[in-house]
């Protein structure tokens, strides 16, 4: 689990003054990666703001070293908390298991445009942890927050309500459901645990005006059904809807190009080509990048292959 302690001001510090990394004189607590190199942590950017700056502090990727009792007693109910369950490093299928930088990016734009989503009703595809839809309830009105697997969700459900201090007070509401893009509709089975209602499917339709997905493009065919599933939703949608996609550019060296190549960040591109360039007579969407200038609320490295992109669709 992963705390990450909002702070009053901007600079990086925690309540007291201190800077939340300290410093280590003691060449034995110098933390090395796995190849022995120094690791350094880096400070968050200087930012004026009027939001919290938040910083994660690792507890424990195991077994906790306190109580569940102590930390319950420390930190449930605090204000300035969010507590995020999560694995650290999981096989490609639970990827969703962990927390990448594009659900960072994705949170410090919603933190930094949240006139914009006041009282508005969202849906998250691919939320994993869920940390990108707790953040986005601070502001928001209703969120889905939608992934496959009952582990997974579960996962995610436990972190909603880890964090519901930070919703509930104003009547925010986040709504944990199924949502395979490998499937045709929502799933109705009421035998499931995380299915839907009719009332909520056509609450999604009928009221839903900002869907976003933080680093889900990283395999080809579901980045194809995920395009198939964001245009299903906007023709089924009464308002114009827009969709905000964080994507992370991986290079990697590749013995089929032999080169350094990102085909999983080329093909999510030409997906977002083609959906641009559509003539289907019922559907208009305009693709456009959005600048990372925006204030940075949280601690993480924004890399320059970091990326948010704006989708916007309208029936004609």
């Amino acid at each position: 689990m992963t705390i990450f302690r909002i702070l009053r001001d901007c600079d990086g510090k925690d309540s007291s003054g201190e800077s939340p990394v300290r410093e280590s004189t003691d060449a034995s607590n110098v933390p090395l990666d796995e190849d022995g190199d120094l690791d350094v942590v880096r400070r968050p950017r200087h930012t004026s703001c009027k939001w919290d700056a938040v910083c994660p502090i690792i507890l424990s990727q195991s077994a906790a070293t306190h109580s569940d009792e102590e930390e319950d007693s420390e930190e449930d109910g605090a204000p300035d908390i969010i507590k995020i369950e999560h694995t650290m490093a999981t096989p490609l299928e639970d990827v969703g298991k962990q927390i990448w930088r594009g659900a960072f990016l994705l949170a410090d734009f919603i933190l930094a445009q949240a006139s914009m989503f006041k009282g508005a009703t969202v849906l998250e595809l691919g939320a994993g942890t869920g940390l990108t839809s707790i953040v986005m309830a601070m502001v928001a009105k209703t969120v889905y927050c939608t992934d496959v697997g009952d582990d997974l969700l579960s996962m995610c459900q436990r972190n909603v309500c880890l964090n519901k201090q930070h919703f509930e007070p104003q009547e925010s509401e986040i709504k944990v459901r199924q949502l395979d893009w490998l499937a045709d509709d929502f799933c109705t089975d009421a035998d499931l645990e995380f299915c839907w209602t009719d009332a909520e499917v056509a609450d999604v339709h009928d009221n839903t005006t900002f869907v976003f997905a933080a680093d889900v493009c990283y395999d080809d065919d579901l980045t194809d059904a995920l395009f198939r599933t964001l245009y299903r939703l906007a023709s089924n949608m009464r308002h114009s809807c827009t969709t905000y996609i964080s994507i992370e550019k991986r290079l990697n060296f590749t013995l089929r190009h032999m080169d350094i190549s990102c085909e999983a960040y080329d093909h999510f591109r030409h997906c977002l080509d083609q959906l641009q360039q559509m003539k289907d007579g019922k559907m208009n969407f305009t693709v456009e990048p959005v600048k990372s200038s925006f204030p940075q609320f949280f601690q993480y490295e924004r890399v320059e292959h970091l990326e948010l992109w704006k989708v916007m669709a309208e029936r004609l």
